[in-house]
């Protein structure tokens, strides 16, 4: 599967996953720690909003801003079915993947920050699950994709300090969703 059609099918992943979410569900908490399930809504818009208006020049400073400033509205399913089909168009642009933007963690390449966002919705996709109390399945391609595309953060991903502790090393024999899970700062 190429990157562009794993970024569709993650959209829609977590896109099935908040078509579930009880109203009544959205001040959960999640396994992000001090978001809601609410938050976890917010920030995927917001980063899918970023990433596009990245890929399309904007700058670390105004990405900073869309990051801070996105709010949710009253349908935030059709806001994030918008954000997420304007993301996958910017990402398909003409020489889009061939860029460099500078975005708010670091200056990288178009290329590696579609990776992100891939794996950005595969597990958030699983917090808003857990959070809102529903299925919580993920895509196993995608579980195989994003697992890949991780593996040199191996060494360090605990001290990146956006995944909680990183891996307990403690579900090295569990299926590989759990692993990737475990690998992210969960524990599921």
């Amino acid at each position: 599967m190429d990157q562009l059609d794993a970024l569709a099918r993650s959209a829609d992943l977590f896109e099935a996953k908040l078509r579930s979410v009880a109203p009544t569900a959205m001040s959960n908490s999640t396994p992000c720690e001090g978001w809601d399930v609410a938050e976890v809504i917010r920030h995927s818009i917001a980063g899918a909003t970023m990433s596009a208006a990245l890929i399309r020049g904007a700058s670390r400073e105004e990405a900073i801003v869309m990051l801070a400033e996105t709010s949710l509205n009253n349908d935030v399913i059709a806001q994030f079915r918008n954000c997420a089909d304007d993301l996958a168009a910017a990402f398909a642009e003409p020489g889009a993947l061939e860029r460099m933007v500078a975005h708010p963690a670091m200056d990288m390449p178009v290329a590696q920050m579609l990776g992100f966002r891939i794996g950005d919705n595969l597990v958030h996709a699983w917090d808003l699950a857990r959070g809102a109390g529903i299925d919580e399945t993920l895509d196993d391609e995608l579980v195989a994709m994003v697992w890949e595309s991780v593996q040199p953060m191996r060494p360090f991903i605990g001290q990146v300090g956006q995944f909680g502790e990183g891996p307990s090393g403690d579900r090295d024999d569990s299926s590989l969703d759990i692993q990737l899970l475990d690998f992210m700062g969960r524990r599921p």
